[in-house]
């Protein structure tokens, strides 16, 4: 009897250790939990970027990635061991075929960590906690500022050797090349745009310059996540509604906070979502920040005229 009492008095000793190991680690997978804004330093260059983390059953981790170019990418599985967590995925438009590896640990409220990009060069980053950017009320829309004139480019800045020219009222990038940015800054707001692109052509208009909604040839296509109209690989449109290329389009988008409502030639093709992070591309990841309009000109000859913003007071 005396024997297996101590037997089970060991066994629950080594049940309760077990249960208080798991119950620290639940603790601080909670803690990376939800999304981060990153930063990575390469080359020189400080690339925006961003990182999703949720659970999966009771032990598993998982998430998505967007790297400073390309759509959002799934995380098969986060691992963790001893507060230090890993996780690697193939490349999407990076050169080369190794597999990039992530590494990091929660840093003062933050995560702090390395990459093994896919030429297995290691690159630091940081990541802070993205933020809500939840509204508690409507807005109360201002006035609505015309931002192309129609003339010439004041108001708006090439990123890179200027290819971009305005011909009767229209705004052209007759081929790839430089990307525009709007001086101006703006937090919520309601956009106009209209564009037009030759058969096989891509561009973008990007909100707050961190959001892409998609400008591409997409006609009688399926909606993707990539493809016309939707915020570029995160939300799809819930109907194609690209016309054919060489015709004007437009588009009319609503955003507030993170929610997004994209009208695509008079078809509500997104409404209120919830945009998750910025989108490849982007300019930076501060996302609690104002931004500018960015539209895309490194991927093929676009026109855009009718540009008209109307921001929240």
């Amino acid at each position: 009897m005396k024997n297996y009492l101590k037997n089970t008095g060991l066994l629950a000793l080594l049940l309760l250790g077990f249960f208080s190991v798991a119950y620290s680690q639940a603790k601080v997978d909670a803690a990376v939990e939800g999304r981060w804004d990153l930063v990575i330093e390469q080359e020189g260059k400080s690339l925006p970027s961003w990182l999703e983390i949720s659970h999966s059953g009771r032990s598993t981790l998982v998430g998505r990635f967007v790297y400073a170019f390309g759509s959002a990418r799934p995380i098969a599985q986060v691992k963790h061991t001893n507060g230090v967590y890993s996780f690697s995925i193939p490349p999407q438009w990076e050169p080369g075929s190794r597999e990039m590896e992530f590494e990091f640990a929660l840093s003062g409220g933050g995560l702090k960590g390395s990459m093994i990009y896919t030429d297995g060069k290691k690159y630091e980053w940081t990541g802070v906690r993205a933020p809500l950017l939840v509204r508690e009320k409507e807005p109360v829309w201002g006035t609505p500022i015309q931002l192309f004139n129609g003339k010439n480019l004041d108001g708006w800045k090439a990123m890179g050797t200027n290819q971009w020219i305005v011909e009767n009222a229209v705004l052209r990038s007759p081929k790839s090349g430089a990307n525009l940015v709007s001086e101006k800054q703006f937090d919520d707001f309601k956009l106009h745009i209209e564009f037009r692109y030759p058969k096989g052509s891509n561009s973008g208009v990007y909100l707050r310059g961190r959001y892409e909604v998609q400008v591409e040839d997409s006609y009688g296509m399926a909606p993707l996540p990539d493809l016309f109209s939707a915020v570029y690989g995160f939300l799809p449109p819930n109907e194609m509604a690209a016309k054919k290329a060489g015709e004007w389009q437009s588009f009319d988008i609503t955003l507030v906070g993170r929610r997004v409502t994209v009208i695509a030639n008079g078809k509500k093709v997104i409404a209120d979502q919830v945009i998750p992070g910025i989108t490849g591309g982007a300019l930076n990841s501060k996302e609690g920040e104002p931004g500018p309009i960015l539209i895309q000109g490194d991927h093929g000859p676009v026109e855009y005229r009718n540009i008209v913003i109307t921001p929240a007071k």
